[in-house]
């Protein structure tokens, strides 16, 4: 089968396209004094990940994303702060960072588990 030029749009359905009137002419005078020309303009639609694209790219966008992660490291922050506190360590001021916490969680929780394993035992 082979298309032409003369199958209307409706026909096509997987071809999706915009087409605006914009007006033309040498500058923003004449289109105030109603002198510019019309033209149609052809533009493609967008797929979904531009349109994804450009949303992000907006300054409104960005701002929400960017307090929206700030709540999420805080909230991060908190939890490994109250890991922290829960682990037995001496002296309590020291500096651990995140790996460490982590890691000393699971060490305690390992002896945790082999406490109780000698209590079952006895």
């Amino acid at each position: 089968m082979m298309l032409s030029l003369r199958h209307a749009k409706s026909d096509r359905p997987w071809v999706q396209t915009d087409s605006f009137n914009v007006p033309c002419g040498s500058g923003p005078a004449e289109l105030e004094a109603g002198r510019g020309k019309v033209r149609s303009v052809y533009v493609p639609a967008l797929s979904k990940e531009e349109r994804r694209r450009q949303r992000r790219a907006t300054a409104k966008y960005r701002s929400a994303h960017a307090t929206r992660e700030r709540v999420r490291v805080v909230a991060f922050n908190v939890a490994f702060a109250q890991l922290r506190k829960l682990l037995p360590i001496l002296p309590q001021e020291k500096r651990l960072s995140k790996i460490e916490i982590l890691r000393l969680a699971i060490c305690y929780i390992t002896y945790l588990r082999h406490v109780l394993d000698v209590e079952e035992d006895q």
